[in-house]
């Protein structure tokens, strides 16, 4: 992987740590923050967008395909996150997620774009899933609350799906389409927009209190998400998905630490003990 993808992908790492956060602390919000966070990223990126669309262009057909199908399929991994969230601690529920997600991308990356992993990558896909077991087994049954703990585990590892399936759509679609990473994540930011508002239609009032009691958090969504993701659909056209998806991993740890140091979160030497293995695995498939 060039300096400069793995630099990109380095300042993302940061940028999702952080929007992540954010999102937990609205977790109980539901649908009504995640349609929030999707008008922030409209509204917030959109000229950036317009001076991206001036200065390049775009072939209006595959910009709408891309960002359509993407949308749907982000709206169903936040949709999934924030219950995560909602059901388990967040140095839980991330690791599972972020693991996940990047194991499948390269499962799928071999399948589908007949990408080769070597014998390192392959190894690394095993480091990866032996961490996640190990979050998975850092709370046992007879502590209080371990119903709501595997709740959490599961809806990390259905985030973890969706994660694999948005990857390699979107890499296919600013890679083989050719469409511009900021457009890209405008359009689908609007996509979701137009998906939920019919929704949430007839909650305005829930939607106005959700923005008073988290507008600061809306911000932080609708400014880091798309940034974090843009640096990573950049790297993408630098380098290939099999690597690229693993390499952003890094915010695995940075979570688990604020899991621990912010939200007080328990058992963190043994949750940090796993992401660290998670981490591991994604530096040997960064490195194959």
């Amino acid at each position: 992987m060039s300096p400069l993808a793995l630099l990109l992908v380095v300042i993302a790492a940061f940028a999702h740590a952080a929007w992540n956060l954010a999102s937990k602390r609205a977790s109980a919000s539901g649908l009504p923050f995640i349609l929030l966070g999707a008008i922030a990223s409209t509204v917030l990126w959109l000229p950036i967008a317009g001076f991206d669309l001036a200065l390049n262009g775009v072939d209006l057909r595959w910009l709408l395909l891309g960002a359509g199908v993407s949308a749907v399929i982000h709206v169903g991994y936040m949709w999934v996150l924030q219950r995560g969230y909602a059901h388990g601690d967040i140095s839980v529920v991330y690791p599972m997620a972020r693991g996940t997600g990047p194991l499948l991308s390269v499962v799928f990356a071999i399948v589908l774009f007949h990408e080769h992993p070597s014998a390192l990558a392959l190894a690394g896909a095993a480091v990866v899933v032996a961490g996640i077991v190990g979050i998975g087994l850092s709370t046992t049954r007879s502590e209080p609350g371990h119903r709501m703990l595997g709740a959490g585990i599961v809806y990390g590892l259905l985030t973890g799906v969706t994660i694999a399936v948005y990857t390699l759509w979107d890499a296919f679609t600013v890679t083989d389409l050719g469409v511009s990473p900021i457009l890209f994540m405008v359009g689908c930011s609007f996509g979701e927009v137009v998906l939920l508002a019919p929704i949430l239609l007839a909650r305005r009032a829930e939607l106005v209190a959700v923005w008073r009691a988290f507008r600061w958090q809306v911000v932080v969504v609708g400014v880091l998400s798309p940034l974090s993701y843009v640096l990573v659909l950049t790297a993408i056209q630098l380098a290939p998905v099999s690597l690229v998806a693993p390499a952003r991993e890094l915010s695995v740890v940075l979570v688990s630490l604020a899991g621990w140091l912010i939200l007080r979160e328990p058992r963190p030497a043994q949750r940090m003990a796993g992401a660290v293995v998670v981490l591991g695995g994604v530096a040997m498939l960064a490195l194959s």
